[in-house]
Order: structure tokens, then C-alpha cells, then sequence
């Protein structure tokens, strides 16, 4: 007993494990310290001894064992010795599938990716948490890995098409990283018929010599029934859609009104001419604006709903709100962070009625410099829910009809038009860049199948809107930040020096210089963008600058945000549809009680799953929007079209129509006899032998060829009739002009 007491003493983690085990174990640490001491695999019998776990304690350390497994800290060989992984040069990471069979390994600790084979990827799915050992270089130079030990299986239901061939049954994954049939176990298709899309429960995974197997647990219909692409999306990308029973009680619960008790601490703004301004499909108002002149420049007042007062850390709504993330909006239908209960009824601004809101009054000068600003709850009363259409043109005719019917709010949205106009010069001022790209929107059939595709023209009510709520964003990061209140901050950093380096080269060809040395800024940015306005490769240059910026993020570090040129900026004006704006919200009242709060879950971890829910729902929307286009352009068959090359690959290039706003793929094999290569750093394809060049923003012509649904891809073909390249950079302008004129 000595011995142990001895041994156990010199565990460095001991006191850690008193405080939270009522029975301490030997530490994670401790037990990796021993192991590695002895130099070699240690059976389970010996690692006992050596621990001197007593009989009441193996099962727990059992425990204690697996979970290390699970985590890739120790492992067990062929003959189940325990080994230390760091000792085994054995790489962790992700599986990520490819739909041609192989794959990658996306290691945790950040180096490069590994290859999988396509042999590997037979014992994996896409998603799966493995441990790898280095194998070799592929023939491009690359790390190719052999997967040692799966840890961790992604995937428990696979979205997917039934199929039968032989009287075999298998389904085939809508999400194309997963290459495997799954085979479906023999009385276990749930009644799907052959063709159907399905929902399948996995029962065994896959392994180095057996397909996985599974049974049909829900079968979502045909293919092409309406709306069967949003359901297929919203499976695939495990998207929560359906609210758990609590959460729909705890809503259902609160007053459609606002309670009286509600009232406590708050100011009264009722009397302010408060409106919303939003798009004619929007059904949740989360924001709403005033602005009057005052000395020395303006009040502006945003009022944001109150969601934080009756969503609390915890309850039910708000255990569902962290899984959701935010809302997600389909063409046609809306995934709602929240139940319709709030986001469309009580939280929801909505006109002529009181709603619990938090304001930020700022003072901004006439010089569009935000002065003083506090942050207050309050009660409001929305005047009016205007559309962006509505505003722009009370606006562009203050005498029209529409503004007559609307005179006492007509001076209001005047007075928030100076107000926008100062706005724009401190935008420009502090330099944020300004990117011009096309939205669109789909005009739908009775039936649910696109008519048309629209660009969607933002005009200045969709600008004034935009400035008011950075304005209340900032002001919501600044408020924060200068109180010392941890919260997520979106962050948006500038290129990485490999980004940059290539975009530098890149602009070199055009003789175009991008300022700023080693960190360029925003302004760096807009300074470039302002002087290649008005050229016609104005749209090629774009897109460049555009793809060396990295993605903005949730994160409780302050980076600042490097696009729209602020030391610090949060998400505040939207807590219906984005969690991190609820959570700012919850901060700012903290603060405004002199205290500090605490959210469900750490903010590091909040701020990545944040992040994810907002990329696993763009991911949906685009799934979802590719499959409806697709349907679309099977009615265009064999029609030639005029587009731009909007990205250049490997295996060839997309182009994007004028006219259908719709992309699809010219393959390499369809640019004619040579052979093209693809050059990353120019964007563009060339051909060895005749020296034809595709490039990004070229002008092509192109006949619809193919239109695959299952795959949601667009073939085209070059229609040689019509072809403009993208305008040559100035240095190669030079030297064939010396050419021609020597």
C-alpha cells in the first residue's frame, strides 16, 4: 500500500483529480508518463501492476483506457498491448471522401492533408475520425496514409436513392464524398420502393473486407415530388428541423402579447416613429430604425428585439437554438432558429403592436463619425413595416402617391437617408472594401419548380439599412470590448502571405500594384478596386481579390474585421435568426448589471460551432438551389447561351450565363486537340500545342449538353461561334505591340 501511495504520489495531476473524482485514478498524463517510460507496448496486466490499481478500481480505469483510445492518446497493437501513439509517428484526423473513390486525411494537429487510397477509403466513410501512418508519397508528392484505427464513425443515417440490381438492395448517399453503396440488410427496406429517396440507419460500418449495411427508417418520397430537395438537404447536412417537444411547450407558453411584468427597467419609446425596412418576403423583423437631427449631426436610434428576455441560458429554446445556430432560408421555405411563435409572432417587430426590444442610441456626427452611444431595453411600437422597394421610391419621389399616403414617416426615412449619406463617407474614409457581386433571386411556378432567375438590385433602402445596423454593431463590439466582456466577435482576417504573394503575382501581369507591404489593409484594397472601376476586366480582377481574403468567422478573440475595416465588430441587430447576436445581447445586459455572463457552453467552442452551423447552412442552400437550377435547365437542352468563365480547375472550367444566372462545367476533354494545363496562379487553362488560353473572366459561348439531377451537374460544350477572352494583362499588351511595330 506504501508502494502505491508512493507512486500515485508523484502523479503531478493529483490534486486536479481529488478535486473532481470522489476515487482518484492515475491522471491521463500520468498514465502517458508510465507507458512511455517502459520503452515498448505494455499489456493491460502489466499497466495494472505498475499502478497498482486495486480490483474496486479496473473497471473505472477500464473507462478511463477507452476514453483515451477515443481521444488518439494510446492505442492497442495486434497482440492488445497498449501502445502511446506520439511513439507510433501515427497521425490523427478527419476523413474527408472524395466522389471519384479516394480521399484525405485532414490532420488535427494542422499539417499537410494525407492521401487516402481508394483501397483505404473502403474501410472509412466520409467524416470518420481515424488514425493514420505515413505510407509513402503519391505520384504528385503528396503524403499517402494507411488508416491504422478508426476512432470515431461520423455517420449513423445516410440520406440517399434506393436501388436494385439482382435482387440486391443498396442505397446510394446524396452526399457524393460518400462513394460506398450502402447495402440494405434483407427485410429491412421499410417498404421503399426501388428508386425512392430514403433515410437509412447504418447497422454495421464499413471494414477492410465488408460493404456497410444498414435499414430504411424513413422513406421521403420520389425524386422529383416538390420540395424533395429541401428534405434531402436538410438530412444530408443533419440540419435540425423539427423542434423537440420541450421547446415547443416552453414557447407556446409565453404570452402572444407583452405582459405587463414585462415592463420592469425598461424605458418607453412608444412615442418614437420607429420602422422596420425589409424585403417582401421577410416574416421576421428583428430590426428597426429611427434618425432625427440634433446638434452638431444625428440621433440614430436601432431597435432590436428583446429575444434574450424570454429565451434563457438553458432552458429548452435555447438548448435548440445553439444546435440550430441560425435560421436557414431555402428558396420558398424557412428553417427558423427559433419556434414561428417568437420569430414571427413575439419577438418579431412587427407594426402596431408593443414588443420588448434593445436599443442602441448613438449620436453620429456630420461627418459620419459615431460619437457617444448607449445601450438601454425598452418597450417600442413599430409605425409602420415598409419594404425596401416602398422606401427607394418614397425616397426618389417625396411627392408620389406612396409617399402621400405615408407623409408623417415620409421626413423620418429623409432624415435616415442624410444619415446614410455621411455613412458612406466614413465608410470610405476608414476604407472598407466594397465588393460589387450579383445577387439573385428564383421566381417559382404553383408547382414549386423555377420560372425565372432575377438579379436582385440592391438599391439605397438596401445600403441605408445595412449602414444603420454596422453602426449598432459596432457599438455593440465596442461597448463590450471597452468593459472587458468576453463574447464572439466576428472576425474577418486579410490574406495569408501565400494568398497574397499569388495575388501580387497575378496583378503584376496587369501592371496593377496592391499597396499596404506585407499586411495590406481594407484600404490597400479599396484603393485597387476604385482604380480598376470601369475597365473591362474590372469583374476578372474582382473575383481575385475577392478569393485571396479568407472567410469570416466567430471567435471570443479580437482580430478585428478586415473587410468592412473595423478594430472590433460583433453581431448584434439579428438575435432571431444568429445565436451569436442572442449571446451579444445577454453580454450587453450583463454589463448593464455589473455583471458578467456566463453562456451554456465555453466561448471558444461556441464561436467554431457558430461558425460551422453558418457554413453547414450556406453548404444546404447551395445543395438545395443547385438542384432546382438543374431541374430548370433540363427544359434548355440543347440551347446556346452567352457567359463568363467564373473558375477555371484542373479538369476544366465553369461558366456562368448571362441570362439563366445558372453555371455549368466545360470539361477539359470538350476545349479541343491538346493538351491544356492548368496554371492555379493565372486562372487559366493553356493548351500546349496551339496555345488557346481559358481563363477566368473570359467571354465563351456555350450549347447545353447534359443535365445530370443525381449529381445536380451542368455539362456545356463550346459553342465556337462566339468567343472574347478576358483583356491580356499590360505586360504581354507590350511586348506583342514591340513585336509587331520592331
Amino acid at each position: 500500500m506504501k508502494k502505491k501511495n508512493n507512486l500515485r504520489m508523484q502523479d503531478p495531476y493529483l490534486e486536479r483529480e481529488r478535486e473532481q473524482y470522489e476515487h482518484p485514478l492515475p491522471s491521463r498524463e500520468f498514465i502517458l508518463q508510465i507507458l512511455a517510460e517502459q520503452g515498448a507496448p505494455v499489456g493491460e496486466e502489466e499497466l495494472l501492476q505498475l499502478l497498482h490499481i486495486e480490483a474496486h478500481e479496473e473497471d473505472l480505469f477500464a473507462r478511463r483506457l477507452r476514453a483515451m483510445e477515443r481521444d488518439g492518446q494510446i492505442m492497442r497493437n495486434r497482440k492488445h498491448a497498449i501502445c502511446v501513439m506520439e511513439k507510433l509517428d501515427l497521425v490523427k484526423g478527419k476523413v474527408q471522401g472524395h466522389p471519384d473513390g479516394f480521399g484525405f486525411l485532414i490532420p488535427e494537429d494542422g499539417r499537410a492533408d494525407m492521401f487516402l487510397s481508394e483501397k483505404e477509403m473502403h474501410k472509412v466513410l466520409h467524416g470518420d475520425v481515424v488514425m493514420v501512418r505515413q505510407s509513402g508519397v503519391d505520384r504528385r508528392g503528396r503524403p499517402e496514409a494507411k488508416i491504422v484505427e478508426v476512432l470515431e464513425r461520423a455517420n449513423n443515417r445516410v440520406v440517399g436513392r434506393l436501388y436494385e440490381e439482382h435482387g440486391i438492395r443498396f442505397i446510394v448517399a446524396e452526399n457524393r464524398r460518400i462513394t460506398q453503396d450502402i447495402l440494405v440488410a434483407p427485410g429491412e427496406s421499410g417498404g421503399a420502393e426501388a428508386g425512392q429517396v430514403v433515410v437509412l440507419e447504418i447497422l454495421q460500418q464499413p471494414s477492410k473486407h465488408a460493404q456497410p449495411i444498414g435499414r430504411i427508417v424513413e422513406v421521403l418520397g420520389n425524386y422529383a415530388d416538390p420540395g424533395m430537395e429541401i428534405e434531402i438537404a436538410l438530412r444530408k447536412h443533419d440540419l435540425p428541423h423539427e423542434f423537440p417537444k420541450d421547446a415547443e411547450r416552453q414557447a407556446k407558453q409565453i404570452s402572444p402579447v407583452v405582459a405587463a411584468v414585462d415592463w420592469a427597467g425598461r424605458e418607453d419609446i412608444r412615442n418614437l416613429p420607429l420602422v422596420t425596412i425589409d424585403g417582401e418576403t421577410a416574416r421576421d423583423f428583428d430590426d428597426a430604425v429611427y434618425c432625427v437631427p440634433e446638434k452638431g449631426g444625428y440621433r440614430l436610434v436601432v431597435a432590436i428585439a428583446d429575444v434574450s428576455h424570454y429565451v434563457q441560458t438553458g432552458d429548452a429554446l435555447d438548448r435548440e437554438a445553439i444546435l440550430r445556430g441560425n435560421s436557414v432560408y431555402f428558396p420558398r421555405r424557412v428553417i427558423p432558429m427559433l419556434p414561428e411563435e417568437l420569430s414571427n409572432g413575439l419577438c418579431s417587430l412587427n407594426p402596431q403592436v408593443d414588443r420588448l426590444c434593445m436599443v442602441c442610441d448613438m449620436h453620429v456626427s456630420s461627418s459620419g463619425d459615431i460619437g457617444k452611444y448607449r445601450f438601454y431595453p425598452s418597450v417600442m411600437h413599430s409605425q409602420a413595416r415598409l419594404t425596401y422597394t416602398q422606401v427607394a421610391a418614397m425616397l426618389a419621389e417625396p411627392d408620389g402617391e406612396l409617399a402621400r399616403s405615408k407623409a408623417a414617416i415620409v421626413p423620418h426615412l429623409q432624415h435616415l437617408y442624410e444619415l446614410f449619406q455621411k455613412l458612406l463617407k466614413s465608410r470610405e474614409k476608414r476604407g472598407a472594401i466594397d465588393f460589387e457581386t450579383v445577387e439573385t433571386q428564383m421566381i417559382f411556378t404553383d408547382q414549386g419548380k423555377i420560372e425565372r432567375i432575377v438579379p436582385v438590385v440592391r438599391n439605397d433602402a438596401h445600403k441605408l439599412i445595412e449602414e444603420c445596423m454596422l453602426a449598432a454593431n459596432v457599438c455593440a463590439a465596442g461597448y463590450l470590448h471597452e468593459h472587458q466582456h468576453t463574447v464572439l466577435y466576428r472576425i474577418h482576417q486579410g490574406p495569408t502571405p501565400e494568398k497574397l504573394e499569388a495575388l501580387r503575382e497575378f496583378l503584376k501581369e496587369f501592371g496593377l500594384p496592391l499597396g499596404g507591404g506585407d499586411e495590406p489593409q481594407a484600404a490597400d484594397y479599396s484603393k485597387l478596386l476604385k482604380s480598376i472601376k470601369g475597365r473591362p476586366d474590372h469583374g476578372l480582377l474582382q473575383t481575385v481579390m475577392l478569393r485571396s481574403l479568407r472567410q469570416a468567422k466567430y471567435e471570443p478573440e479580437n482580430v478585428g474585421h478586415f473587410g468592412l475595416g473595423y478594430e472590433a465588430y460583433t453581431h448584434f441587430t439579428s438575435p432571431i435568426r444568429r445565436y451569436p447576436d442572442l449571446l451579444v445581447h445577454r453580454a450587453i445586459k450583463a454589463v448593464l448589471h455589473g455583471k458578467q455572463y456566463k453562456p451554456a457552453r465555453k466561448w471558444a467552442e461556441l464561436g467554431i460551432h457558430c461558425s460551422m452551423t453558418e457554413r453547414r447552412a450556406d453548404d444546404a442552400t447551395r445543395d438545395v438551389e443547385a438542384w432546382l437550377k438543374c431541374f430548370y435547365m433540363r427544359d434548355h437542352l440543347g440551347s446556346v447561351f452567352t457567359g463568363t468563365v467564373s473558375s477555371v480547375t484542373s479538369f476544366g472550367m465553369f461558366v456562368s450565363l448571362d441570362d439563366l444566372y445558372v453555371e455549368g462545367l466545360v470539361h477539359i476533354s470538350e476545349l479541343g486537340k491538346d493538351y491544356y494545363h492548368f496554371d492555379a496562379s493565372k486562372h487559366q487553362l493553356l493548351g500546349e500545342r496551339t496555345g488557346q488560353r481559358y481563363r477566368l473572366g473570359d467571354r465563351v459561348q456555350v450549347r447545353v449538353v447534359k443535365v445530370d439531377m443525381e449529381s445536380t451537374k451542368i455539362d456545356f460544350v463550346l459553342d465556337e461561334d462566339v468567343r472574347e477572352t478576358a483583356p491580356q494583362p499590360a505586360a504581354k499588351k507590350a511586348a506583342k505591340g514591340k513585336k509587331k511595330h520592331g
